[in-house]
C-alpha cells in the first residue's frame, strides 16, 4: 500500500509505521527526462492548496483523505475523482487530558488571580490571519467583569500585539504570554477559547480546546466550524453578536458547564487512536476490492 502527501501530520506519521505501508517518493528528474511512466500512490492525503500536482495525485489515487467537508467539496468540484473514494478524517488529537479544575488552580497560583474568575483564551500561529486584534477588540465590548484573559504566542507576535493594543488600557485583565512552555495547561484551564480567524482551513486548536473541556467560538468560514454547534459560530471575525453570546455564557454557569461537557464528548471522537481506526478501515476495504 503506497501513500503520498504534501505535509506530514501525526496521523500520517503513525500510519507510516504500519507494516506494508510505503511512502511514494516524488518522481526523479532522470525519470521525467526518460519519460518513464509516473507512479501514483494508492492513498493520497490532501491538505493545503488544490494545485495541478494535487489534482493529478487525487485523480489517480484509489482513496483520498481530506481534513474537512469543505475540502471534500472542493475536491469534488475541481477533479474527476469519485465521491465514494474521498474520505473525511479530521485532524486527530494526541494530547493527554488534563483536569480543568487542577489546571485552573495551577494557573491562578502562577499568575496570582482569583480562582473564581472565568478565563478567556486566544492563541494561534499567525496572529493577524487568525484574528488576534479582533479578539482584543471583542474584549472591549464584554460587560462581564470577573474575567482573566490569556493571549499566548511567540515573542514577535506578542510584541506586535502589545503595540497594536497599547491604548486599550487592559491593565491586569489581559496577560500576554511569550513562548509559554505549557500550552495544554492554558487550553485546559480556559473557560472559553475564541478564534476569529480569516483562514478557511481546519483550525486544530478548536478541537484541542474542545478536548480539554472548553467552550469555543470560531468564524463560520473556518472548516473547524463543522465540528461545533451553530451557537459557537461567528459570521465574521468582527461579528457584533459575539460579545452578547460571551456575556450570556459567562453569566450562566449551568449552560457553560453543559457546553464544556458536550465539547469534550464530541472531541473524544477524534482522538489519534480513533482516527487511525478509520484509516485502517479504509485500507481494509481497499484490500478487499
Amino acid at each position: 500500500m503506497t501513500i503520498a502527501y504534501k505535509n506530514q501530520t501525526n496521523l500520517i506519521a503513525n500510519f507510516e509505521q504500519l507494516e506494508g505501508v510505503e511512502v511514494l517518493k516524488p518522481q526523479s528528474l532522470l525519470n521525467k527526462v526518460a519519460f518513464r511512466k509516473k507512479e501514483y500512490a494508492d492513498i493520497y492525503f490532501h491538505s493545503g492548496a488544490l494545485d495541478k500536482e494535487a489534482e493529478e495525485a487525487i485523480e489517480n489515487a484509489k482513496a483520498v483523505i481530506v481534513t474537512s467537508k469543505s475540502s471534500c467539496h472542493e475536491v469534488l468540484d475541481n477533479t474527476n475523482q469519485s465521491k465514494k473514494n474521498i474520505h473525511i478524517i479530521y485532524p486527530p488529537i494526541s494530547d493527554e487530558y488534563l483536569k480543568s479544575k487542577v489546571s485552573k488552580k495551577t494557573l491562578c497560583e502562577e499568575f496570582e488571580f482569583d480562582e473564581k474568575k472565568k478565563i478567556l483564551f486566544f492563541t494561534a500561529k499567525n496572529f493577524k490571519s487568525n484574528g488576534a486584534k479582533e479578539f482584543c477588540d471583542l474584549l472591549q465590548s464584554i460587560n462581564y467583569k470577573h474575567i482573566q484573559v490569556f493571549i499566548a504566542g511567540d515573542k514577535i507576535q506578542i510584541n506586535n500585539l502589545r503595540f497594536q493594543t497599547s491604548k486599550y488600557n487592559f491593565g491586569d485583565k489581559v496577560i500576554m504570554l511569550e513562548d509559554y512552555p505549557n500550552m495544554n495547561l492554558l487550553f485546559s484551564a480556559a473557560d472559553i477559547f475564541i478564534l476569529p480567524t480569516r483562514i478557511n482551513g481546519f483550525a486544530s486548536n478548536i478541537l484541542k480546546a474542545m478536548f480539554f473541556k472548553t467552550a469555543v467560538f470560531v468564524t463560520d468560514n473556518s472548516s473547524s466550524s463543522e465540528v461545533v454547534d451553530v451557537f459557537a459560530t461567528m459570521n465574521s471575525p468582527t461579528d457584533r453578536s459575539l460579545p452578547f453570546k460571551v456575556d450570556a455564557l459567562l453569566g450562566r454557569k449551568a449552560d457553560l458547564d453543559e457546553i464544556k461537557k458536550t465539547n469534550r464528548k464530541v472531541a473524544k471522537q477524534y482522538t489519534l487512536e480513533k482516527q487511525m481506526e478509520k484509516l485502517q478501515s479504509i485500507v481494509e476495504n481497499l484490500n478487499k476490492a
